[in-house]
């Protein structure tokens, strides 16, 4: 069974900076995508923000977070991270892990970690 779990978010100061972590099992790492989602409470849609592919290091990220964001792997711990600096208010959302697709869509998620950002 693919099992995805975020850890890592929280309340930081617009500026600031957080790392989320994804820890992912029942595949193995290099079988799939994987990427992070973000919803803003109340919104209907989820934003793709930034998905890598483990078998060749391709990447993409919104262009809402580029050059602030960094998505990155550890193979070895099958742990997926968001870097995330220069935080803004409008980083406010549900972060999600999502594995098994790109960043349109995944066929895996996890339940997601609350990021806010306070101005």
């Amino acid at each position: 069974e693919v099992q995805l779990v975020e850890s890592g978010g929280g309340l930081v100061q617009a500026g600031g900076s957080l790392r989320l972590s994804c820890a992912a099992s029942g595949f193995s790492f290099d079988d799939y995508p994987l990427g992070w989602f973000r919803q803003v409470p109340g919104a209907k849609r989820r934003e793709g923000v930034s998905c890598i592919s483990p078998t060749d290091g391709t990447t993409y990220y919104a262009d809402s977070v580029k050059g602030r964001f960094t998505i990155s792997t550890d193979n070895a711990q099958n742990t997926v991270y968001l870097h995330m600096n220069s935080l803004k208010p409008e980083d406010t959302a549900v972060y999600y892990c999502a594995a098994a697709g790109w960043c349109g869509d995944m066929n895996y998620w996890g339940k997601g970690t609350l990021v806010t950002v306070s101005s």
